[in-house]
């Protein structure tokens, strides 16, 4: 089965509400089981659980069908998202425009060419979608 990553904010953000749902859009359209990803960063205080995370989405959504609610801990986001679309091994990844130059800037620093769709599909094999919170 295909697998949809999409890595959101808690509480969801304007942003992570229209991410979440071009990713559930794609996931349905392609019959695909949906992963909703939060990271959970090492130095903050607040830790956000799968429950809450579950609750936040399914507020805003409804009851999604073949969704898995997964936190990850990290101290960069971006890595830690890198890591659950490797774990997965996904298909397509959705996320938003703020994010992806957060990783611009991160790739920059690993490699020549920052262009982050070019370099997961060489590195991990994945479809990248940016969505615009107005989309």
């Amino acid at each position: 089965m295909k697998q949809v990553v999409v890595p959101v904010r808690y509480p969801l953000s304007d942003h992570s509400r229209a991410t979440l749902a071009r990713g559930i859009e794609i996931a349905e359209r392609e019959g695909a089981a949906l992963s909703v990803l939060h990271v959970n960063l090492y130095q903050n205080n607040r830790q956000v659980t799968r429950r809450e995370l579950k609750d936040a989405v399914e507020s805003a959504f409804g009851r999604l069908d073949n969704a898995r609610y997964t936190i990850r801990s990290g101290l960069l986001v971006e890595e830690s998202i890198l890591e659950e679309i490797a774990a997965e091994e996904a298909d397509v990844v959705v996320i938003g425009k703020k994010q992806a130059s957060r990783w611009r800037e991160m790739i920059r620093r690993l490699a020549d060419d920052p262009d982050i769709e070019q370099f997961l599909r060489r590195r991990l094999d994945c479809q990248v979608i940016t969505v615009s919170a107005d989309a």
